[in-house]
């Protein structure tokens, strides 16, 4: 199977999926080959498998197939410390093709538009918008100057070349301001204000919402002519965090604990739904939770100097805050306004910050 028809059967799928929707985005899909952006050896990571290393020198065939599977194809681990299919954590992929085309048909770009990108990675989506809008009209900004390095060869490899920027991408890119679209390609926790600043009214911010509570949602904002952005929660994402909002490490204690029994199945909180999530999320935005299902289930949950552990029912907690005691009283928050699903609440980022609310941004979810 040649590359353009391993293409249409790759876009067949997302269609089916419903994440590719737009004819023009299957044109980009043919306009930029994604092999031309995978490295010659990677980190395969398909979703329902173990992942494995490829190679385009000693298995050329396996590394072609996974260019052109639905899976996230991992290109860096540690920040580049740590070689390729060694033991640690994933700090840069190529993303799967669906979900990159599901942020791309929420940005919406009209040609001609300014698009502004956090995080070039492996330069496969400034590829596919600089197809949309033009090269002249991407900019995309990566902090890590090997992938930037890299992202440059792709590009030029592919026949593109919109301006690639090092630099943070938290702080955005001022030259080039306003944009017409903004498109994140890595989870965020706070939505800098300086994207809101760097971004027409009218204009829209893509990207991954990644709290610190279970898992990420894709959210699309809307400047509006005060300043303030804002938009619903449309779907389930996860990405790998921006470098400066990775999670913080949690407090270390020996003891004593405050030691109860909880209130309902730790499980059931896991396990209410994406709503339940997103509105823990929002009444506990700087509390981190990991959690392994066991048996038995064990989570831990951290923030500042306050800390608890869960086993089973039982519950050992220290510092200053009773962080189980406020996650039960957050899901039962959720629980008295009727359990809303996800698509009910929505985002809105001000100069003074970001909230969460519930059916209008007039509804906030305090803290």
């Amino acid at each position: 199977m040649n590359v353009p028809e391993r293409i249409e059967v790759l876009a067949d799928k997302l269609t089916a999926n419903g994440e590719l929707t737009e004819p023009a985005w299957r044109a980009a899909l043919h306009a930029v080959p994604r092999h031309w952006f995978v490295p010659p050896v990677a980190w395969a990571n398909p979703y329902n498998a173990p992942g494995f290393r490829i190679d385009c020198e000693q298995r050329p065939q396996e590394w072609l197939d996974a260019a052109y599977e639905d899976q996230s194809i991992i290109t860096q681990f540690d920040d580049g410390a740590t070689e390729i299919g060694g033991e640690g954590d994933y700090t840069s992929s190529l993303s799967a093709p669906g979900v990159v085309l599901e942020f791309l048909e929420l940005l919406n770009p009209y040609g001609g538009d300014r698009v502004l990108e956090i995080g070039t990675g492996s330069g496969w989506t400034a590829g596919l918008l600089a197809y949309r809008v033009g090269d002249d009209n991407v900019t995309s900004v990566e902090i890590d100057s090997d992938l930037l390095s890299r992202a440059a060869d792709n590009l030029k490899g592919a026949g593109y070349s919109p301006r690639l920027v090092l630099g943070d991408g938290a702080e955005g890119r001022q030259e080039g301001a306003p944009y017409d679209r903004v498109h994140v390609t890595a989870g965020v926790g706070k939505v800098p204000y300086s994207w809101v600043e760097q971004t027409r009214p009218g204009g829209v911010i893509a990207f991954p919402w990644m709290p610190e509570f279970e898992p990420g949602h894709k959210v699309c904002l809307t400047l509006g002519d005060d300043g303030t952005a804002t938009g619903r929660f449309v779907g389930g994402t996860r990405y790998m965090m921006l470098r400066n909002q990775r999670t913080p490490s949690a407090p270390t204690h020996e003891g004593p604990y405050r030691e109860r029994s909880a209130a309902l199945d730790p499980r059931r909180i896991f396990r209410s739904g994406y709503g339940a999530d997103v509105a823990i999320a929002g009444c506990l935005p700087d509390v981190s939770v990991i959690r392994a299902l066991g048996p038995p289930f064990e989570s831990w949950l951290w923030a500042g100097d306050s800390g608890a552990r869960v086993v089973g029912t039982d519950v050992q907690q220290f510092g200053e805050r009773d962080l189980w005691d406020e996650l039960e009283a957050a899901l039962f928050r959720w629980v008295r306004w009727g359990q809303p699903e996800r698509s009910r609440f929505g985002l809105s980022v001000t100069p003074d910050g970001q909230r969460v609310w519930l059916d209008s941004p007039d509804n906030p979810v305090t803290p």
